[in-house]
């Protein structure tokens, strides 16, 4: 094994190769060639680091020094300065608040984190299944097939109390133990990676930069509930997590960590890719289930549920992509470990992508229960330009809006369905005071409609005529009876839609009629939208 001076990790995520991340890296290593340090220096692409706003990013070990917003023309001074002289370039590193952060721990961004999901992402190459390995990887396969046997890996899912990442919040182990005691010889183990929320990019961010942790976590999960296939259902739109997911497979089969006689027992896994077309209705469970099969991507009645009739009408688990990268670190550190993060009912943590109306828009993870002040100001460093709080969207289109007066809510599976609001997948967009609620709502509501599949009366009807209504509140002839309609539609969509997509997508137009409704009634009887967004201004 080669031993180098000095590691230099770039951020080599979707962010920051679209910042112009490869140019930097490009001349950092034509640098370190001018100086004849290849032999001292090298430079290591990982996945999506967090703090996206700052990209393209580098961190240099062994000190931990980081350098953010890097140009191609930064490379020169960073080899003469700090590799060969051994002094940081302040210049380029985190400014905050008036205050200059040379490692990556002394960001307030990633000190008030705890990094379980996301444990690997931006310190290790994903490409390189060896550097999985050497940070403990796939050492949880191997104890639950060798020293654990499939209730056993189930007992302890379920004593953890791991519930799903993906939106409904469904205890990953009682699931598991459901899927266990179907009789059926043949059985699947899905990860759900269509993330298709606005502003979402959680899930792509884990597969492209800790791609074996899902493998592993899928493994496990073929191994607990009597599987031996797997599909990833992941969309087009990613394509640097496809390229990663295949490399990934492939080196796994390779050392026979999938395949047949996995480390030697007698259980076999496979894994294999389905690349979806990009609708939004594909991350419901079924109509997921009906693309892998290469059918149209619409909604199944439930029930019978997956777990019972799934994929090929046999019984399937489906999790999505943080679910399962939780699963490896609560086999290996146990139920305990993860019940003391986050709260008595929501254990463990939850990856957040922070966008909009804040000064440091990234990836971050969180334990449950972390107040969305603290998301919002302590990591996200606040609104930027001297603009206030207004509101944050949790959930995507699914979801609904938190309000400023409600800033120190746990955010939890407990209490954020008492706003109106959910969870989701983890999407979470800050807006300020010149964001038009109206405006919010009917953004989400017209994403909604495009991406219904049209199957159901109410959805896609229903919405449509929803959609026309917030169209008419913002061109200003919009009338008091017709926010009596709003809320009289949306009620009957969430009770009577086929799927998960129609049955939250009133979700927006609901809570904002909740907590901002003087700004409906103000585009109602003044004719004025507060925020001056909206045409009628």
């Amino acid at each position: 094994m080669k031993f180098y001076r000095i590691h230099a990790l770039v951020c080599a995520g979707t962010q920051c190769l679209a910042a112009g991340g490869n140019s930097f890296k490009n001349a950092l290593e034509d640098e370190i060639k001018k100086h004849d340090l290849t032999n001292e220096v090298i430079v290591v692409e990982t996945g999506c680091m967090g703090s996206c706003q700052l990209g393209p990013r580098m961190v240099v070990y062994p000190e931990g020094i980081m350098y953010t917003k890097l140009k191609p023309e930064d490379g020169k001074e960073i080899v003469e300065e700090h590799f060969i002289k051994g002094v940081p370039v302040r210049r380029l590193s985190w400014e905050q608040e008036g205050k200059q952060f040379l490692t990556l721990e002394e960001t307030p961004f990633f000190s008030k984190q705890t990094r379980i999901v996301l444990r690997n992402c931006g310190f290790i190459n994903p490409e390189d299944i060896t550097e999985y390995i050497a940070q403990g990887g796939y050492e949880s396969l191997g104890k639950a097939l060798t020293s654990m046997s499939s209730a056993d890996v189930i007992k302890i899912i379920k004593d953890s109390l791991l519930r799903g990442r993906g939106g409904a919040g469904f205890p990953t182990g009682l699931k598991w133990e459901l899927a266990k005691k179907q009789t059926s010889d043949i059985k699947y183990i899905i990860c759900n990676a269509d993330e298709g929320d606005p502003g979402a990019y959680m899930n792509r961010s884990v597969l492209e930069g800790d791609p074996h942790s899902v493998l592993e976590g899928m493994t496990i999960a073929g191994y607990a509930v009597g599987a031996q296939k797997g599909f990833i259902y992941i969309r087009a739109e990613y394509p640097l997590a496809v390229k990663r997911l295949q490399i990934a497979i492939k080196q796994a089969k390779e050392i026979g960590l999938l395949g047949k006689n996995i480390l030697g027992t007698n259980f076999s896994f496979d894994i294999e890719l389905r690349i979806g077309a990009g609708a939004f209705v594909c991350g419901e469970e079924t109509a997921l289930i009906n693309s892998t099969e290469g059918k149209r991507g619409e909604p199944r009645k439930k029930p019978p549920y997956p777990i019972e009739i799934g994929l090929f009408g046999r019984p399937t688990v489906i999790n999505n992509v943080e679910t399962l990268a939780n699963v490896p670190i609560i086999i290996e550190k146990g139920a305990n470990f993860f019940k003391q993060i986050g709260t008595e009912k929501s254990p463990g943590t939850k990856a957040f992508s922070l966008v909009g109306k804040v000064n440091i828009a990234g990836l971050i993870e969180v334990p449950l229960g972390t107040s969305l002040r603290t998301i919002v100001f302590d990591i996200g460093g606040g609104i930027p330009e001297g603009h206030t709080f207004k509101a944050a969207q949790t959930g995507g289109p699914s979801g609904g809006v938190i309000p400023a007066n409600y800033i120190d809510i746990p955010m939890d599976y407990e209490n954020l369905p008492q706003l109106g609001a959910i969870m989701g997948s983890g999407g979470l967009i800050v807006m300020d005071e010149t964001s038009c609620m109206v405006d919010v709502a009917k953004f989400f509501l017209k994403f909604t409609v495009d991406e219904s599949c049209g199957k159901c009366v109410p959805c896609r009807e229903g919405t449509r005529q929803m959609l026309n209504i917030l169209e008419k509140i913002t061109r200003g002839g919009g009338t008091m009876k017709d926010l009596d309609l709003l809320e009289k539609l949306g009620n009957v969509i969430k009770s009577t839609s086929l799927c998960g997509l129609g049955q939250t997508a009133p979700n927006p137009v609901l809570s904002t009629l909740r907590h901002f409704r003087d700004e409906y009634i103000s585009h109602v009887k003044d004719k004025k939208c507060p925020a001056k967004v909206c045409p009628m201004n």
